[in-house]
């Protein structure tokens, strides 16, 4: 989507969201912190940015603390995190009470039904632990139209 002027949006969590240009290209991207939850899983950040401009960033989780070095690949149900590589992001969608935003592997992968939703702990999908932080990344991920993450690590 090219934009004729910069636009603002803001993130009810405080995040102030940069202007993007005319030529821009905003970029999800999933890297895992040095961080934990409370419970010890891994805070991962869901990071959406204009070239090296960032704009917002949504904490994640993905993968128990446990399963964290199992295998990523081929290895549906064990929980891991996803594999590094990029996916297909399609529109988010209600799924009962919940919010969905499927992914779809760019790359061979044994795994499926992987997605964006509201839950904790993080079992095999990405998952955003506060119900309005997944609002506004669904916001986003709507208003700029946004149709693949990359998931590094």
């Amino acid at each position: 989507m090219i934009l004729a002027r910069p636009i603002r949006f803001v993130v009810a969590l405080g995040i102030a969201l940069l202007p993007i240009t005319a030529h821009a290209a905003p970029m999800l991207t999933l890297e895992r912190t040095n961080e934990t939850y409370g419970n010890g899983d891994p805070i991962w950040l869901l990071k959406l940015s204009d070239g090296s401009k960032p704009l917002a960033r949504w904490q994640a989780a993905a993968g128990a603390s446990n399963r964290q070095r199992l295998d990523r690949r081929w290895s549906p149900g064990n929980g891991a995190p996803l594999p590094p590589g990029t996916y297909r992001l399609g529109s988010p969608e209600p799924l009962g009470k919940d919010l969905w935003i499927d992914l779809q592997p760019q790359f061979a992968t044994s795994r499926s039904a992987l997605g964006i939703h509201n839950c904790f702990p993080g079992v095999g999908c990405i998952c955003i632990p506060d119900r309005q932080a997944l609002n506004n990344l669904a916001a986003a991920i709507r208003r700029w139209q946004i149709k693949s993450l990359k998931v590094i690590d």
